[in-house]
């Protein structure tokens, strides 16, 4: 991922250096292992663990002639150790060391993706209690609809986020695996025992069955849950964009002093991370969808998924990250307009309380068929020629014969749709 969307606590999970530190633990258990079971020396296995070091430039220019990444690194490490790293390996293969690699790194990236929702949930907690009550339109399919309140519009993003914590959360579990099988996965070169040690070590279970290689579905859980916070990303940011609208602006990113909006056009203040965000959730999704081939590998192993998974894995969970931080930025910064909500609330002329009619005039005793005809007559003489809908009502003799002036006054009490907010928000956060 480019150095403009990378935070660097997540670059560094993904760095030569780390993978080559992992690469090393991961060995250094496997001999720790071996030595208790008495099938190598403890003294090599402590020699190993003390001299064990390499050079990510020696690894490189090894890894041109050999054209193996993995024989290129204990190449190097056997130069540094000496006579007793002929006992590094022993049994092993490299998808052994790749594999519980990547999956190290997958709960590590894990960790900071989680941390980041949490920072996330907490700003859009606060800002939703700040607007609880704020009232403004609701809209389908773009039109005014009835009214909400702006909380809970909050409310229901921090609710969709809370299920992508536990959706990562369990992925998360998911590749948590250790595999340390040798080839094609029967360990037969190599005492199941060793596998469950470092496993343990590594803070990681060991795959129940494995063919050489972690299976693919694993990962392809992991890489759809990025996607699917990813979209939750994109539709709270798509909201943002649709309420900054000029003709809407009923909410807006934060403009500091020294911000310019454009090259061409001094006035302009644009939702740029929004839509930035829209941008990186759309590259997140992308990658989903690789990670879902890679699972039909052929027979007990193939690399077809490995130079895919050098890519995905660490720009997936590097955008990720940054999405998640940059829309917390956006939201605990967000500008809000009750008094543009009010104003845009009111600007159908009170078509927006059509429903309470119908439902007063069903139960006043006409069938909800003519009901409706008589709401929607009244409702579209306003919406073509404006005016108030209350008046229109109280001047149709099929409305007045049913309901009273009063009777119709209490229909249009913006507080009849808000008397469920407190329930609402107690069932998405609790008493």
């Amino acid at each position: 991922m480019i150095p403009r969307y990378s935070t660097k606590e997540m670059e560094d999970i993904w760095s030569e250096k780390r993978k080559f530190q992992i690469w090393f633990e991961i060995e250094s258990y496997a001999c720790d292992a071996n030595a208790s079971l008495g099938i190598i020396p403890k003294e090599a296995a402590e020699i190993i663990k003390k001299k064990g070091k390499f050079e990510i430039d020696k690894i490189n220019e090894i890894e041109k002639k050999v054209h193996h990444d993995v024989i290129a690194f204990l190449t190097n490490l056997s130069d540094n150790i000496g006579h007793e790293a002929r006992f590094i390996h022993q049994g092993m293969t490299s998808s052994d060391i790749l594999d519980t690699c990547l999956s190290i790194q997958l709960v590590q990236a894990s960790d900071l993706l989680l941390d980041s929702i949490n920072q996330l949930l907490h700003s859009i907690k606060k800002r939703a209690n700040e607007f609880k009550y704020t009232v403004c339109i609701g809209r389908s399919h773009g039109i005014h609809a009835e009214p909400t309140t702006f909380g809970l519009k909050l409310a229901q993003a921090f609710a969709e986020f809370s299920r992508n914590k536990d959706r990562l959360v369990s992925a998360r579990k998911e590749i948590a695996i250790c595999s340390i099988s040798g080839a094609v996965g029967t360990f037969a070169n190599i005492d199941p025992r060793v596998e469950k040690y470092v496993s343990k070590k590594l803070g990681l279970e060991c795959e129940t069955i494995s063919t050489q290689i972690i299976p693919r579905d694993r990962h392809a859980a992991f890489f759809s849950t990025l996607a699917i916070i990813a979209s939750s990303i994109e539709r709270l940011s798509t909201e943002i964009r649709h309420l900054q609208r000029t003709e809407v602006m009923e909410a807006e990113e934060f403009f500091s002093e020294s911000q310019k909006g454009s090259s061409a056009m001094p006035h302009k203040r644009n939702p740029v991370l929004s839509e930035n965000l829209s941008g990186i959730a759309r590259l997140i999704r992308g990658y989903s969808l690789p990670a879902l081939e890679n699972v039909a590998l052929w027979h007990e192993r193939d690399i077809s998924h490995s130079s895919v998974e050098r890519i995905i894995a660490p720009d997936s969970t590097i955008a990720l990250d940054f999405a998640l931080k940059r829309l917390n930025k956006v939201i605990s910064q967000l500008i809000v307009y009750p008094e543009k909500m009010l104003k845009n609330l009111e600007q159908l002329g009170g078509l927006i309380f059509s429903q309470r009619v119908l439902l007063a005039l069903v139960k006043s005793g006409i069938s909800r068929e003519i009901s409706y005809e008589i709401v929607q007559k009244n409702a579209m003489s306003v919406w073509k020629g404006g005016g108030s809908f209350l008046e229109e009502l109280k001047k149709d003799p099929q409305v007045t014969q049913q309901l009273s002036e009063n009777d119709l006054n209490k229909l249009f009490d913006i507080k009849y749709h808000l008397k469920h907010v407190d329930d609402i928000f107690e069932n998405v956060f609790g008493k």
